[in-house]
């Protein structure tokens, strides 16, 4: 039988959404923000050619390694060289060395297993303080590569690499706090919903890339309709996967209380099949990326001897190269364990199991249960690695045989699937909790006294 919960969302309709108006304005809301944002990467920093660092970039000669994947996610403002050109790259990586500390540093693991709400606001405060740090020292380096580079700034010098810092930190800055608001005040997820836009923003002209080539005749109408069915299954593939969970049942011991007997209820502990998330591809395409961007921004300089090989090596690290590729799944593999291993720790899952009086049936308490969930977990990782890493090489394997210009990433699909989702659950929770509201002032109407109800008498 279906629950009180079950039974409310099966029946939300468009009807219901046109009475939530709490939602209509949390919707309008993230709506206004993500224009902002889009607006802000078509303005370019003070001081830079635009149309000369557009040449530049585009230029199909170079090798930008590590900024093409920047420009993917911030929306095309890498290549424009906009405000918001850094996006909200060092917010992630601070909220991930957090995460990590949070692990293996005593004081913030004690923050993060007992400050409750306050040590949760401490460890963001650290994030937000490391996120000015890590965006001063990349807007940094940013500054210093175009002032070096010829014909790319207008006036080169002290000013302009002062205003460049100031204006891509500032715009660093600026994201972080709108995500934040657009989660507050939102449909939530506001981070995510601005790499998801970003992302999103390529999307149409990777489409019409696309059917130019067939207009033209360098591809062929079966290998476009290829591409998208193989599309489609991928998505479909992904929201499965995404979705897919081992439920372990949890049962608690009946007690008494008074002279009636309490508790025996059971319970299920969800165990996502991809615990890491996206996690695993960012990191292992930020690693294989950096060699290419060393190289790109050393093309000029002259090498020693010893370092001759680092051009060979550097050109097998592109997208579609069989080495790019091996290095590319193991990485992923890789960090899908460790991630894994940091973010769920059987040991303090079957301690507050036990804590609780919870168990699972057949499992002895404490360090049987620890071994046994490490052992669900494990297998679960294998599974949820090999999906990440077949999304993940699909795209390269296309690469390899179409060339670079139909590249569209497997975190890029990643990112826009699991967002879609997360945001269509957090309209529902709304809509939910919408509906539930209207229950209870019905209730508390009828509650008041209805037509024939009858009156008490005193005596």
């Amino acid at each position: 039988m279906a629950s009180a919960a079950e039974q409310l969302a099966a029946n939300m309709n468009m009807g219901s959404f046109a009475k939530a108006t709490e939602l209509h304005k949390r919707l309008l809301f993230t709506l206004g923000a993500l224009l902002v944002y889009r607006i802000g990467t078509y303005v370019p920093i003070p001081g830079i050619n635009s149309q000369a660092f557009l040449q530049f970039f585009q230029d199909p000669s170079g090798q930008r390694g590590i900024l093409d994947m920047f420009n993917m996610f911030s929306g095309g403002a890498v290549e424009r060289m906009a405000i918001f050109a850094l996006n909200v790259a060092p917010y992630i990586s601070a909220s991930i060395i957090v995460q990590l500390m949070g692990t293996v540093y005593p004081p913030w693991e004690k923050l993060k297993k007992e400050g409750g709400e306050s040590g949760r606001k401490q460890l963001n405060q650290y994030t937000r303080y490391l996120t000015v740090f890590l965006a001063l020292a990349q807007s940094l380096g940013i500054a210093a590569g175009l002032n070096a580079q010829p014909g790319l700034v207008d006036n080169p010098g002290i000013f302009f690499l002062v205003s460049t810092v100031v204006t891509l930190t500032g715009g660093t800055m600026f994201l972080m706090w709108l995500g934040e608001q657009v989660t507050a005040r939102g449909v939530g997820n506001g981070i995510s919903l601005i790499i998801f836009a970003g992302i999103v923003a390529v999307l149409p002209s990777t489409i019409a890339r696309m059917l130019g080539l067939a207009q033209q005749g360098q591809m062929s109408a079966f290998a476009l309709l290829f591409i998208a069915v193989l599309a489609v299954a991928t998505v479909v593939f992904i929201v499965f996967m995404e979705r897919a969970q081992r439920r372990l049942l949890i049962q608690y011991p009946k007690r008494q209380e008074g002279n009636r007997m309490a508790g025996g209820e059971r319970s299920f502990l969800p165990l996502k099949v991809n615990t890491a998330g996206v996690i695993p591809p960012i990191f292992a395409s930020s690693l294989l990326m950096l060699p290419t961007t060393v190289a790109s921004l050393t093309a000029n300089a002259d090498l020693p001897d010893y370092l001759g090989w680092l051009p060979l090596v550097t050109s097998q690290l592109t997208h579609g190269q069989p080495l790019f590729m091996a290095l590319y799944a193991a990485l992923i593999i890789f960090f899908c364990f460790f991630y894994t291993s940091i973010t769920f720790n059987p040991e303090d899952t079957a301690e507050n199991l036990r804590k609780y009086g919870g168990f699972l049936p057949g499992i002895r308490p404490g360090k049987r249960t620890a071994e046994y969930l490490d052992y669900v977990l494990t297998r679960l990782t294998v599974i949820g690695a090999a999906y990440i890493t077949a999304v993940c090489l699909l795209p390269e394997f296309l690469v390899a045989q179409m060339g670079n210009s139909l590249y569209f990433g497997g975190t890029s699909i990643l990112i826009v699937v699991s967002v879609t989702m997360d945001t269509v659950a957090q309209i529902q929770s709304q809509l939910l909790a919408h509906q539930y509201e209207g229950l209870i002032k019905k209730a508390k109407l009828r509650g008041r006294g209805g037509r024939g109800a009858p009156t008490p008498v005193r005596r």
